[in-house]
């Protein structure tokens, strides 16, 4: 059986409603994870079969598949496919299982996941 492994971790400032981040996009704030996950692996995203990002309120700034957006916004390729996971207080744990999963069966031997 085919093992999944976590190559890096990369995260956002922690923020609050209102806070000093308010005014960030949430694609913009996907978008530095993924950039800073290209400086610290080195990784060509053209090898990246998919971005699995979670969210778990898809409303508003938020609704649009921000996996994909953010993916585009940190200046990989368009052919790195993205998709956006919904499940309340689990959306980037989910999206993980999602990515591991994928590993394991075979579908994906470089994935991209969080949220």
């Amino acid at each position: 059986m085919r093992e999944a492994v976590v190559v890096e971790a990369v995260r956002t400032p922690v923020g609050r409603r209102g806070g000093g981040l308010a005014g960030v996009h949430p694609v913009e704030l996907g978008a530095q994870v993924l950039r800073g996950l290209q400086q610290r692996t080195g990784i060509d995203p053209a090898l990246i079969e998919d971005v699995i990002w979670g969210c778990v309120t898809t409303i508003g700034e938020q609704s649009s598949n921000i996996g994909r957006w953010s993916a585009l916004a940190a200046g990989w390729p368009d052919t790195v496919p993205g998709t956006t996971v919904d499940r309340a207080c689990g959306s980037s744990q989910q999206a993980i299982a999602f990515a591991a999963a994928g590993v394991i069966a075979g579908q994906y031997d470089v994935v991209v996941a969080g949220g």
